[in-house]
């Protein structure tokens, strides 16, 4: 029976329908909030920069000397930090040398493929409507960190030769 709602509220046949703590939806408009690609914008935002700076290493060759700044921790100190060989995996990476973006640096190989399964999912969750949550805890901030710890000692130690750039 039009004109009813659920709270057995008289609802005239062209004002919005809503319950008390709902929002009203507009006559002809089943939902509420924008349509699946409102929601995307910000993750197809990131998603092209993300693949702008990726086409922008892949297009300039960190090989080559002169187009990158050198990683002050390796010119001062001669320690390999967890993001040197970045640009180099990277490099690799978009041109599908994967194993040469693995020795270059496989942590950062690591982190292209956790960015593409954090993405899809915050892709996925925006275009339903529900928000993306990560909210790590401290174990997961001080995994994160001893990961990151154990790759840079490793690294610089004689047997860690396979994890030098």
């Amino acid at each position: 029976m039009r004109g009813v709602n659920a709270d057995s509220r008289r609802v005239t046949a062209g004002s919005p329908t809503a319950a008390p703590g709902r929002p009203a939806t507009a006559p002809g408009k089943p939902g509420n909030g924008p349509g699946p690609v409102p929601r995307l914008a910000v993750p197809l935002a990131v998603l092209a920069a993300v693949a702008a700076a990726f086409a922008y290493v892949g297009m300039v060759d960190p090989n080559e000397p002169g187009h990158y700044p050198v990683c002050p921790l390796l010119r001062y100190a001669g320690i390999y930090c967890p993001g040197c060989g970045g640009l180099r995996s990277a490099h690799a990476f978009v041109h599908g040398d994967f194993a040469a973006a693995l020795h270059d640096n496989a942590l950062a190989v690591a982190g292209y493929l956790a960015f593409a399964v954090v993405w899809t999912v915050w892709a996925f969750r925006a275009a339903r409507g529900r928000p993306l949550r990560l909210e790590p805890g401290p174990a997961h901030l001080w995994a994160l960190g001893g990961l990151l710890l154990a790759f840079t000692v490793v690294r610089n130690l004689p047997f860690g030769g396979l994890l030098h750039p």
